[in-house]
């Protein structure tokens, strides 16, 4: 249990459109929430938007969910996050995560087995180069510094601006317990993705326990404001049907696992053999209320707060709520749970 539960918004990525949520964002700064989340599959980066909005904000924490770690080498990640960081006054929290073989593969054109692996090195690379104590040489499989091959004339080099912050917050995303417990050994916080609230001590308690203080676990919740309860339910599966039936191969789903963790496996591997068969409506029909209320917050501002009252007694810092664009429902959540 946190003594303070914070709240931030998660916008994602962009969809078939850009989008420039500058207004959500500032009207979340107003109204007191903790911070903004931006992610990246294969369409929008992170750092890019959350750039654009540090220049027109001036508090609110600035957050990426996550950035791909195939997407940028660790010395690239190292300088964008530094800069980030310096232009915003010291306001990135630093979300990694190595995505699926889909993206890795199809998308980067890298290999995605060790990911723990290549997690760990990549992490230890931020932590070096931000440190400036030495020109950076690193001896790990994944990436050599600097490269053994190529010309031969590769040097160590040393971060040429000394960081506003040596110590910027690196966070990962992970759902299988492996990737959990590396997150509470290499990390400063933990970005679980849908988490089973009632669950989740089931699911995760043994591990948490062992986290050192101040660890912080950041979870993303799709959020549904609306006052018609059986519409906010029917919305909320969308995203669930999608994530758990068609976000990764068969066999190599890490939503999917995560579902089946929290003890919901038969519904999962139900909704992805409708949504791999194209019956995507049937997808959505199929996942049970239960699930996705214990995943989400949905319905009216008041249901939320005693919703957000199962996350205070939980061990998570920081719930992020995603999608939550829409500056009326944000200004009636903030007034229900006391921003």
């Amino acid at each position: 249990m946190v003594d303070d539960l914070r709240l931030g918004i998660g916008l994602g990525y962009w969809q078939a459109r850009p989008a420039d949520d500058t207004a959500a964002v500032q009207t979340a700064e107003s109204l007191g929430y903790d911070s903004v989340w931006v992610g990246e599959a294969y369409g929008s980066d992170a750092l890019t938007p959350l750039t654009w909005y540090a220049a027109r904000t001036s508090r609110i924490g600035l957050g990426t969910s996550i950035c791909q770690i195939d997407a940028r080498t660790p010395a690239n990640a190292a300088m964008a996050a530094m800069t980030l960081d310096a232009l915003s006054g010291g306001r990135l929290r630093l979300g990694l995560g190595v995505s699926g073989p889909q993206i890795v593969e199809g998308w980067y054109g890298r290999p995605f087995p060790k990911p723990l692996a290549r997690t760990r090195e990549y992490v230890e690379i931020l932590r070096a180069a931000w440190a400036r104590e030495a020109p950076l040489r690193h001896d790990g499989e994944f990436y050599p510094l600097p490269h053994p091959g190529g010309a031969g004339l590769g040097k160590p080099l040393r971060l040429i601006t000394e960081p506003l912050r040596p110590d910027i917050p690196v966070y990962l995303g992970a759902q299988g317990p492996k990737n959990v417990e590396l997150a509470l050994e290499v990390a400063d916080g933990w970005l679980p993705a849908f988490v089973h609230i009632e669950s989740f001590d089931a699911m995760y308690g043994d591990l948490v326990a062992r986290a050192r203080p101040g660890f912080d676990i950041v979870a993303t919740v799709n959020t549904f404001v609306d006052d018609d309860l059986r519409a906010a339910f029917r919305r909320a599966k969308q995203p669930l049907a999608w994530y758990v039936g068609g976000m990764g191969a068969k066999g190599a789903n890490f939503h999917l696992d995560a579902v089946t963790r929290a003890g919901f496996g038969d519904v999962a591997h139900e909704v992805q053999d409708l949504f791999l068969a194209g019956r995507r409506d049937e997808a959505v029909d199929a996942i049970p209320d239960e699930l996705v209320d214990g995943t989400s917050l949905i319905g009216p501002p008041g249901r939320i707060r005693e919703r957000l009252q199962l996350w205070r007694d939980s061990p998570v810092g920081t719930v992020v709520l995603m999608e939550l664009r829409d500056e009326t429902a944000m200004k009636a959540l903030a007034a229900e749970v006391g921003l």
